[in-house]
């Protein structure tokens, strides 16, 4: 089955903020994704086309459509739609850049994604089996889902800088796990709105409540209260995206926006250990700035407990050789936009497994409804999977697909 017609528009993502939606026509049959677009992106990332930053005059996003439209249309027209390498490679050739800044990292990712769609439907399986298939992974999983419920840094207007407070349940299925997390978030939000008020409620870009709260103790500490109203203690842990490359400047850490508690690298190591055994984090993830592998090393070494690599590794094999040479985390956080295609994305996921490191699919801040990380989660088998709240449409759009995986996955 060849592709026929390929067809890009701009549309708005949970921010409100322009990005790409690609539709792959196979036969008769249309096939779309669409493209999520992150607030708090490493530098090292695929170039998404947003004119300079100024995503409201959407320029740069019609510059990506018009790239799929005008260019990329052309040259994958007959192409069969199960040809995902090919097609993938043709695109980032045709891009010819370090970062897919010509084409944009949004235009091709598009269209790689429903290439996927298209090339599941016509091989007669579910997006998870197929997407199985192109990585060689037999054992289909149902991911844990890291829930970010307490916001700071980029995605919310408080002071704290860390970005995100996630709680991670372990129950005997997805929907326990899902229901567990429901009523966690349910909790917190009423003893967030009896001891800060009404605006303490207020939930920042992925869903997380974005209280008036300074430090990562307060935060915590909020948490582990509700651990024991909920009878969750030993069955949710808690973990954090700390996201630091944001609050790093000069050789320093602010801890707080107003900038008035600081801590050279040395501090923070020490700091995140406090952290770490006060709390029982399971997981920190982006704990120094994204060029400070040997931070990361430090604090694997010391803390023993899983260190994620998100702005340091950006789904880029090269970057990930780098970091696991070094020791510099445990597990990888996959973000497809942040590479630009699934092959590549693809190939992070296997070195990462072959190197005895731990996969966690991701959402972006800025989503869409598309679902696409929920199957790629499963079909990876990678075991963990981040996309916010269980608040907001974009991100139950994927909790909900699991949901139906995994109904799909026991009559099998």
């Amino acid at each position: 089955m060849q592709i026929k017609e390929v067809k890009a528009r701009e549309i708005l993502d949970s921010r409100g903020w322009p990005t790409v939606e690609v539709s792959v026509r196979c036969g008769e049959q249309w096939f779309t994704a669409a493209v999520p677009s992150g607030a708090s992106t490493g530098k090292h990332e695929a170039w998404e086309l947003r004119d300079g930053g100024n995503r409201f005059l959407g320029k740069g996003v019609l510059k990506a459509v018009d790239n799929v439209n005008k260019t990329i249309f052309k040259k994958v027209v007959g192409y069969e739609c199960t040809a995902q390498r090919e097609i993938d490679e043709l695109m980032i050739n045709l891009d010819g850049t370090e970062n897919k800044s010509k084409l944009g990292a949004n235009a091709i990712l598009g269209v790689s994604l429903a290439t996927a769609r298209a090339g599941a439907s016509v091989s007669g399986m579910e997006l998870w089996q197929y997407l199985g298939q192109l990585t060689g992974n037999k054992k289909f999983v149902l991911p844990t889902p890291f829930f970010n419920v307490i916001n700071g840094g980029k995605h919310a207007g408080n002071n704290l800088s860390f970005q995100e407070f996630m709680i991670a349940p372990s129950g005997k299925s997805f929907a326990e796990q899902l229901r567990m997390g429901g009523e966690f978030y349910q909790m917190l939000k009423l003893h967030l709105g009896g001891k800060y008020g009404k605006t303490a409620i207020n939930v920042g870009d992925e869903g997380g409540f974005a209280p008036a709260i300074n430090s990562a103790e307060e935060a915590l500490n909020i948490l582990e209260h509700v651990q024991k109203e909920t009878g969750y203690r030993e069955k949710i842990k808690l973990a954090m995206d700390c996201a630091a490359s944001d609050f790093y400047e000069k050789g320093v850490y602010y801890l707080t926006k107003d900038k008035k508690k600081k801590l050279a690298k040395e501090e923070l190591l020490e700091y995140y250990s406090d952290l770490i055994k006060r709390y029982k984090l399971i997981s920190v993830e982006d704990p120094f700035q994204e060029e400070d592998f040997d931070s990361y090393a430090q604090l694997l070494k010391k803390s023993k407990i899983q260190i994620v690599a998100d702005d340091l590794t950006v789904t880029n094999v090269k970057r990930l050789r780098e970091a696991i040479r070094q020791k510099s985390g445990n597990c990888l956080l996959l973000k497809v936009n942040q590479i630009g295609t699934l092959t590549e994305a693809l190939e992070a996921a296997k070195l990462a497994k072959q190197n005895n490191w731990k996969v966690m699919v991701s959402h972006r801040s800025g989503e869409t409804n598309d679902s696409f990380i929920a199957d790629l989660a499963v079909g990876l088998g990678c075991g963990m999977i981040k996309a916010g709240a269980p608040c907001r449409g974009e991100r139950l759009a994927k909790y909900n697909r699991l949901r139906e995986i995994e109904e799909k996955l026991k009559v099998r």
